[in-house]
């Protein structure tokens, strides 16, 4: 190839421009620009002088009448020449050489240009020198599409990399029928001869130049690279071509014939009277008589069909022949005419099919439009295919596949079709009876809608197995039919794919020869199950689509021509598909990786990360022609979608990254938010953190964290879950393959979830991240192997919730703008008001830009429902929306059941017709992808604060209220039907998600508290019972109502109705508490109303143990299913009452309820009175079964004796509850001591209640000071006895009868601990005691020692270290190592931890024996729950070494609370110096799995105090880490690799 030449200047013009004459410009474009001289003297003639010259544009030149090849060429060097810069050509010599018949001929025999087009160059004076200086608005000025356009000049570019094409002259023909000439010419027919002169008419030629058109336009908005990807083998462009014209040709042919035939029956007269005939009723003037004259029948037909076309050209012949009384000959013609015009009007409707076969495939793919997110989903369903057709499917890799119904059992082979799919994309093979079960089930097992689904339909070659084997068609039939038809109606199912959302592809690969051809049966199956509209086929061969054609209509009574593409080649098909939007970026997707490198993300490993939407570094570059004008269409367009209130997109960034004038406004938290995720990343050593951001809805909150993640995506892989219901473990798998993506060394991760509620758990995702990630990880690669989640949270009041979490982990904004945010929204305001029409309809950007002033939106709401009409479909629809999208969050309504309740057919332009069909209300509405439940489009208001208007505007003007749309919509069956599971999912979240505040939640949903407020009971029951009807397998609708009956209306009966309807629906521990909640409800009412009463009834206390009873009962089978299930169940039916995990021991503590109800109600009874000393004497005396009921004194009377009785009758239940209360109190001081708190604030609300419990339980069971000193005056001789029960009632009286109870006391002054103390001194000298008490006093006292000396260590009562150790041996002699509570042994690890001068080697077996004794006495308090450590290991020695927790947080005195707690989880305290300066830090080793410490050759198991404390992999690494004592073991917290 020879090199680019530079154009060099044979003489240069006197500078500067703007001071040449005339003959100096004339003067530069003859020797420097070397035009004709015509249009160099053009110039002259026009006086065009160097000023003048200066502001010429092309359109100027064009104005002169020079044509458009020159005025392109003196434009470009005048550019230059203004640049100050020679003229340089980027194209070979040669090709400025070419003349314009040369381009000609370039164009037509390589880049196979439409011949219209090249003969508009031609005409332009375009030659080689003229074309290299085009650029793409040159050829649009021409009028050549975009298409054609780019091929050119992409042709040109590829130039420079090849030698100098052979051009070949063109034929001088008029028909153009071929761009490349026929090598060989056989000998000529007459007919051909004629042919061979035969000029086409003005109609065939459009006609012909049609097929041209279709072929060579391409999508106007689309990436010049992309063409490199889309080439079509030449030779079959040109081959069906040339076959598409001979078929005209053929037709021109017969007809010519026909004529000249018809004409050889007339005699030379008639023939003359023929000639001189004026036909007039033709648009086309008549053939003048000159022509004709002497003219043979032959060069007369010619004549004919050359000048009235083939069309007319039998018609006038016929008409003529009948004005010159020729009336047989016309009548044999005329009979012959019916099968010639069918024959020539087929030939040309196949010619217009095949002329527009690519634009129809573009509209079935598309629905009209240019993008192939037109369909949610494409199913396919393929043949056998061959090597050589595989390599044209490249375009299956750009569908968004649902599944692939492949007959060809060698496809996952290579050469074959699947093998060929999953090189680049993700697939996951399956056979069709993996399709049974529940729909959700196999959506779930089978990852449908996240992943494509190739399922074969006839055998697996590659699975040596019977079950796997190509069958023929009569076994097919038997054994396969079946389970592929069940197959079929899966994927027909409306809830696994939505109707008119997906499209169905015949693909026909290899002929179907009879209708016994498996794939024959499935299309049957298909159209049984779906209309035929919504299925196509392609196929490349024509003889395999007319017998597909003709087997289809003959058996299904449908003809499938308009829904087929038959006439492409594949290659053609591909290059179409391939050339359909939306667009990858050419240059390939990058991730940040290690070492401020990049990788590239292939789009099979995002295939793998279904869960993830990954944001890279490079994204939305080089995706688009960024200087086109349809690119700025697009760009207007995304910006409008943004600011009229769609969520925003990536793109939203890059254009305003791309505009340094026009940033994108920040929300004064920005820098706050991105400070928070920088620290996290540099300071903190947590695997994984958890970051919240609280935001009122519509505030901008998801915008800011997005905008944060753009300015960041450089320094981490950054990801966006899709969907919060996804399973946790599965998302953490997918975020640590991100992490290590292509990569041995881990990148950090910055993760935003969207709202992910308590109810989700947001700390279950961050531990199984932290386990996931923990995995395999090299201390080198520590400090970037970190999460960091960004919690985007909404909430009404984010203040408060921001209060209650750790500052330093937290942010919040609301909807309140500073001074500094109004006038950035003004600023942009203007800034929109240059590129957008109306930007005042942007209506979020302008309630953001009004600082959401109430009175702009109740306006907008005003003005635009001022005719509201509910009766309307439309105006019914816009209600429902306007209650959702106030009530739910993130709510919607598919476009699909949006087209049913307006009662629209389904339609391919269903986006727009939706909104047109909502006027006037769809300035309020917009159209988005929902990514969740397998992605759909769905329609929603811009706005909460709209909606919320709209509905106070309905309410105000129209009497409309919440409750007449709820019940509309209840009433309404579109809703309920098969479809999108979200809809009835939100209609539940409306009637029963309650709101949080603080600690507590409302008691009820914000609808149902506003209807309750303005309707009352009535109308909220009537809801309540219509839904319930609704979701007849939920219990979570009866369950509400049995709430709202028994907590707001007092109706126990009706409320116990609803709460049994749900508890026979499913019984779990929600509907069982409940019941046992309006049992308690219940006893409270009764014992408050009897209180009031002064005269009271026996029968009530009667009544009230029954209902005692019931509700115990109920409360026990509560925590029984809470203690014996695997896992809660919280689908769509979560409980009202509690979030997801969080029922714990709230048995229990209801159990606790009713038991001290029962002692209030107890108390008022006349003879228990507890104002009377003595009567409060007899209470605590039967309770305690001291003496019976019989011998309380009291009045002998009728109401008295009725209540010993009913007593009498309960006296079991009633006896058993001081045991029950106080074996409650202590499992439940034991799950408080021992076990990590929840975060869901229930724990510390029921602790609260059990401290108040334990106070009325001192109150009436612990004697006083005061009674014990009057019992031992009255009884001198048992003073003994008296000494040691007041020593009892003090220990229980301060919760120190338990081990549990003495640990507490760390946190306690020192002075109760001392006489504590003191107690246990002493009944350890009694010798009566039986031998179970003896050693639980034992323990507890060596406890209580080591408690007091850690208080106040210089105490009189405090043992020595070494008495301590003796006393506890000689226990541990006694208990062995099968005690059944792990005190002992707790002790043991306190008093015999190794020191750096001591080993105990009988350690291990302790260690041993406390995990035993533990999971036995504490498995039912610790699932899914760890413990936690009260006391460390010090680097001092004998007691001085341990150190207890509360003596650490005194380093955080200036914390808060919940925020020391977070530290405590995250394990940051560990980095605190003080913390380090008191702790000791222990030498130990990992070994598959398992940490120990080490003190010499003694290795004692312990376990890590954080889920992602150890890395699997059995890699052997020596640590080192702090040691902590908790009841089931030695816990290593801070574990360091020491390597």
């Amino acid at each position: 190839m020879r090199p680019n030449r530079t154009r060099r200047s044979t003489m240069k013009p006197p500078p500067p421009i703007e001071k040449w004459t005339k003959e100096d410009v004339h003067l530069w474009l003859m020797t420097e620009v070397k035009v004709h001289v015509t249009c160099a003297n053009r110039f002259c003639e026009e006086e065009v002088s160097g000023e003048s010259l200066v502001v010429f544009e092309k359109t100027d030149i064009l104005d002169m009448g020079i044509k458009h090849g020159p005025a392109v060429k003196i434009t470009s060097y005048l550019n230059s020449l203004k640049e100050g810069s020679k003229h340089e050509s980027k194209f070979p010599a040669y090709v400025e050489n070419w003349t314009k018949e040369q381009v000609n001929q370039w164009l037509l025999q390589y880049v196979m240009v439409y011949s219209k087009y090249v003969e508009r160059l031609l005409e332009e004076d375009v030659s080689g020198d003229c074309l290299v200086c085009f650029k793409k608005q040159d050829f649009r000025d021409l009028e050549v599409k975009s298409g054609p356009t780019v091929k050119i000049l992409a042709e040109l570019r590829q130039l420079n990399d090849k030698s100098e094409p052979p051009l070949q002259p063109i034929p001088d023909t008029s028909t153009k029928l071929t761009e490349t000439p026929n090598p060989t010419q056989p000998e000529l027919s007459l007919a051909q001869a004629i042919a061979t002169k035969q000029p086409v008419s003005s109609q065939n030629k459009i006609e012909l130049e049609t097929e041209n058109e279709t072929e060579n336009a391409q999508q106007p908005f689309k990436r010049a690279s992309e063409k490199e990807k889309i080439q079509q083998p030449k030779d079959l462009v040109a081959r069906r071509k040339e076959t598409n014209g001979n078929k005209v040709l053929q037709d021109i042919l017969k007809i010519t014939v026909e004529i000249k035939n018809t004409l050889d029956n007339l005699s030379k007269d008639d023939l003359k009277e023929f000639h001189f005939y004026e036909y007039t009723k033709c648009t086309n003037k008549s053939i003048p008589k000159g022509k004709l004259e002497g003219k043979d029948t032959m060069d007369t037909a010619k004549l004919m069909t050359d000048h009235y076309g083939d069309k007319d050209a039998l018609r006038v012949t016929l008409d003529s022949l009948q004005n010159i009384n020729q009336r047989e000959v016309a009548h044999e013609l005329k009979n012959r005419m019916g099968q010639l015009e069918q024959q020539s009007l087929l030939s040309k409707d196949l010619l217009k099919k095949e002329a527009n076969q690519g634009d129809k495939l573009k509209n079935l793919l598309t629905c009209g439009e240019n993008s192939l997110d037109q369909y949610d989903r494409f199913v396919i369903v393929v043949n056998k295919s061959s090597p050589e057709q595989v390599q044209y499917l490249q375009f299956l890799n750009k569908l968004k596949l649902f599944c692939v119904l492949d007959f060809d059992p060698n496809s996952i082979a290579p050469g074959g079709l699947c093998h060929s799919y999953r090189e680049s994309r993700m697939a996951n093979l399956h056979n069709p009876s993996q399709y049974k079960g529940q729909t959700d089930s196999v959506i779930k097992d089978l990852n449908l809608r996240k992943q494509t689904s190739w399922v074969f339909c006839n055998g697996r070659h590659d699975l040596d197995s019977d079950l796997n084997k190509e069958l023929d068609y009569k076994h097919w039939l038997r054994k396969s039919c079946r389970d592929v038809e069940q197959l079929v109606s899966f994927i027909c199912n409306p809830e696994v794919l939505l109707r008119g959302r997906s499209l169905i592809i015949f693909l026909l690969l290899s002929p179907v020869a009879t209708e016994k051809d498996p794939i024959f049966d499935i299309y049957k199956s298909f159209i049984k199950h779906t209309k035929e509209e919504h299925i196509i086929t392609i196929c490349d061969s024509q003889s395999t689509y007319e017998k597909w054609r003709e087997l289809i209509l003959e058996k299904c009574d449908f003809d499938i021509d308009c829904l087929s593409i038959n006439e492409l080649t594949l290659s053609e098909i591909n290059g179409t598909i391939m050339a359909l939007g939306p667009f990858n970026q050419s240059s390939g997707r990058l991730l940040p990786s290690s070492g401020s490198s990049a990788i590239v993300f292939k789009q099979k490993d995002e295939d793998f990360m279904t869960a993830l939407d990954i944001l890279c570094q490079n994204q939305c570059e080089n995706t688009y022609d960024e200087k086109s004008p349809e690119f700025d269409d697009f760009r207007i367009k995304v910006e409008e979608e943004f600011y009229r209130g769609g969520k925003v997109k990536w793109w939203n960034f890059y254009f305003c990254d791309k505009d340094k004038e026009k940033p994108f406004v920040k929300r004064d938290k920005y820098e706050n938010v991105k400070k928070m995720i920088k620290s996290q990343l540099r300071d903190s050593k947590d695997v994984c953190a958890l970051l919240n951001l609280f935001h009122q809805p519509g505030c901008g909150g998801t915008t800011l964290v997005m905008h944060v993640m753009w300015d960041l995506r450089h320094e981490f892989r950054c990801a966006v879950l899709k969907d919060n219901a996804l399973p946790k473990t599965e998302v953490a798998i997918q975020v640590r393959r991100l992490m290590k993506l292509e990569s041995d060394k881990p990148s950090p991760v910055l993760l935003f979830v969207d709202d992910l509620t308590e109810s989700e758990n947001p700390h279950d995702l961050v531990n199984c991240i932290r386990e996931e990630v923990s995995l395999n990880i090299n201390v080198a690669d520590e400090p970037n192997c970190k999460v960091i989640i960004l919690n985007c949270v909404r909430s009404h009041s984010p203040k408060e919730q921001y209060r209650q979490h750790n500052p330093t982990q937290s942010q919040h904004i609301t909807s309140s703008l500073t001074k500094e945010e109004q006038k950035e929204f003004e600023k942009k305001l203007k800034e929109l008001k240059e590129t957008h029409e109306k930007p005042e309809n942007f209506y979020s950007f302008m309630i953001m830009k009004n600082n959401f002033d109430k009175k702009y939106t109740d306006d907008l709401a005003r003005n635009t429902l001022e005719n509201f009409d509910f009766s309307k479909k439309e105006a019914r629809l816009f209600a429902f929306l306007a209650l959702l999208n106030t009530y739910v969050a993130k709510s919607e309504i598919s476009l699909s059941l949006s087209e049913n309740i307006l009662g629209m057919q389904i339609r391919d332009w269903s986006v727009d017709s939706v909104l047109d069909r909502m006027k006037p209300y769809s300035n309020f509405l917009i159209v988005h992808k929902v990514e969740e439940w397998g992605g759909y489009k769905a329609i929603r208001i811009l706005h909460p604060t709209i909606a919320s208007a709209c509905l106070e505007e309905l309410e105000r003007s129209c009497s409309l209220k919440v409750s007449d749309i709820t019940m509309e919509i209840l009433h309404c069956d579109l809703f309920f039907s098969v479809g999108v599971a979200k809809h009835r999912l939100s209609i539940q979240q409306m009637l029963i998600k309650r709101l949080h505040k603080k600690d507590e939640r409302k008691q009820f949903s914000p609808l149902i508290e506003e209807i309750h407020n303005k309707q009352g009971r009535q109308t909220v029951q009537e809801i309540f019972v219509k839904a319930s009807s609704r979701f007849v397998t939920s219990v979570s609708i009866p369950q509400a109502l049995a709430r709202y009956l028994y907590i707001n209306e007092r109706d126990f009966p009706d409320a116990l109705k609803w709460a049994e309807t749900a508890k026979n629906i499913k019984e779990n521990p929600y509907t069982l508490d409940t019941i046992g909640q309006i049992y308690k409800s219940n006893l409270k009412c009764n014992k408050d109303r009897e209180k009031q009463e002064t005269t009271r009834n026996p029968e009530d206390l009667n009544t009230n143990i029954k209902l005692a009873t019931k509700a115990i009962t109920a409360f026990k089978r509560a925590q029984e299913l809470a203690n014996t299930e695997d896992e809660l169940e919280a689908t769509d039916d979560e409980s009202d009452d509690y979030p997801r995990k969080s029922y714990n021991v709230n048995g229990y503590v209801g159990v606790l309820e009713i038991a001290f109800l029962v002692f209030e109600i107890l108390r008022i009874l006349p003879f228990f009175d507890e104002s009377d000393p003595m009567k409060k004497k007899y209470l605590q005396s039967f309770l305690q079964k001291a003496f019976p009921i019989t011998s309380v004194y009291k009045e002998d009377n009728e109401k008295n004796n009725r209540y010993v009785e009913i007593i009498k009758e309960h006296e079991q239940f009633l006896l058993s509850l001081k045991t029950e209360v106080k074996d409650t109190f202590e499992l439940l001081d034991s799950y408080f001591t021992y076990i990590k708190a929840n975060d869901s604030g229930f724990d510390s609300k029921n602790r609260r209640t059990v401290c108040g419990h334990f106070k009325d339980y001192v109150n009436l069971f612990c004697t006083s000071t005061e009674e014990i000193k009057k019992e031992r005056q009255s009884n001198p001789n048992l003073n003994l006895k008296i000494n040691i029960e007041e020593r009892r009632s003090f220990l229980e009286e301060n919760n120190a009868d338990t081990f549990a109870g003495i640990l507490q006391h760390l946190d306690k002054p020192a002075v109760e601990i001392e006489g504590i103390t003191k107690c246990y001194a002493f009944l350890q000298q009694q010798q009566f005691i039986n031998k179970t008490q003896k050693t639980k006093g034992t323990i507890n006292y060596i406890l209580s020692n080591i408690v007091l000396y850690l208080l106040k260590p210089n105490s009189k009562r405090v043992k020595s270290n070494s008495h301590l150790s003796d006393l506890l041996l000689k226990t541990l002699q006694e208990v062995g190592l099968r005690y059944p509570f792990p005190d002992p042994y707790y002790l043991a690890l306190l008093l015999f931890w190794p020191s750096s001068t001591e080993d105990n080697k009988e350690i291990v077996t302790y260690v041993r024996a406390i995990r035993n004794s533990s999971r036995k006495h504490l498995i039912l308090l610790c699932r899914n729950r760890s413990t936690v450590a009260h006391l460390y290991l010090g680097k001092e020695e004998g007691l001085r070494r341990l150190v207890s927790k509360p003596q650490l947080d005194e380093n955080f005195k200036k914390m808060r609370r919940d925020t020391l707690a977070q530290l405590w989880r995250n394990g940051d305290t560990f980095k605190d110096k003080a913390i380090i300066s008191r702790l000791r830090r222990v030498s130990g080793t990992i070994e598959q799995g398992e940490v120990f410490a080490n003190y010499g050759k003694l290795k004692i198991p312990v376990r890590p105090a954080l889920i992602a404390g150890t890395r699997s992999g059995g890699s052997t690494e020596n640590v080192s880490f702090y040691l902590g004592f908790a009841i089931d073991g030695p816990l290593a917290y801070d574990i360091q690799n020491e390597n």
